[in-house]
C-alpha cells in the first residue's frame, strides 16, 4: 500500500467527531439558557402597556361576590387580578399570601384592590374552596369557557397581573406567589404602577 492511498487517520477522527462536538456544544447552550440563563417567570407579555382585553365574567355562583368585567379595572387606583382555580395546587399555595395582599392596610388605603378570575372550574368547588380557604378577592368572575384567560394570554394557572387605574397592563407574574416573590417583585411592581 502506497502513502497516496491512506487517509490522514487524525483527519478522519475529526471529521467523525464534529457533529457530536457541535450537538454536545448547542446542548451546553441551551441548558445554560434554559436553567440558569434567565428566571422562567419573566414570560415577556405582549400585553404589557396595553389595555386589558375586553371581558364581562358573570359572579360565581354562591360566592357572593360580584362578577368582573374590564370596567372594572379602570376606577382608579392598581388593581390585582389573580388567575386561579380550586383544582389548582399551586393556587392554593399561594392562596395565603394573596390573604396577606388583600389585608394590607397600607395598600387599601392607596386604592389597591385583589379580584379573582376563576378558571375553568366548578362553581360549587370554587365556593368550597374559598370558604374553607378564605376569600381574599374583591370581586371574582368565572372564566368557565377559558376564553378570558385566552385573551390575557394565560400559560397556566396560578397568573397574576397588575393592572393601572386607567386600565393598562403594568406586569404580569407567572406562577404562584411566595412570600420571597410577593415581597421582592409583587409588592415593588404595584408600587410603580401607583407612580
Amino acid at each position: 500500500m502506497t502513502a497516496a492511498n491512506e487517509a490522514p487517520a487524525p483527519r478522519r477522527g475529526l471529521v467523525l467527531a464534529l457533529p457530536l462536538l457541535i450537538f454536545a456544544g448547542m446542548a451546553a447552550f441551551l441548558g445554560w439558557r434554559l436553567y440558569l440563563g434567565r428566571d422562567p417567570s419573566l414570560v415577556p407579555s405582549a400585553l404589557i402597556g396595553r389595555e386589558a382585553p375586553a371581558f364581562n365574567l358573570p359572579a360565581v355562583p354562591g360566592a357572593g361576590k360580584p362578577g368582573l368585567s374590564d370596567a372594572d379595572l379602570r376606577k382608579g387606583g392598581v388593581t390585582v387580578v389573580n388567575i386561579f382555580a380550586s383544582w389548582c395546587a399551586p393556587c392554593r399555595l399561594e392562596h395565603p399570601i394573596l390573604r396577606e395582599l388583600a389585608e394590607n392596610q397600607a395598600l387599601k388605603a392607596m386604592g389597591v384592590r385583589l379580584v379573582g378570575v376563576n378558571y375553568k372550574d366548578d362553581p360549587a368547588n370554587v365556593t368550597k374552596f374559598l370558604s374553607e380557604e378564605g376569600d381574599p378577592y374583591a370581586a371574582i368572575g368565572m372564566d368557565a369557557s377559558g376564553r378570558v384567560g385566552i385573551d390575557w394570554g394565560l400559560t397556566g394557572v396560578p397568573e397574576t397581573f397588575i393592572v393601572r387605574g386607567d386600565g393598562k397592563i403594568a406586569y404580569k407574574f407567572i406562577g404562584p406567589i411566595t412570600q420571597d416573590t410577593l415581597d421582592s417583585t409583587v409588592l415593588p411592581q404595584i408600587a410603580k404602577a401607583l407612580r
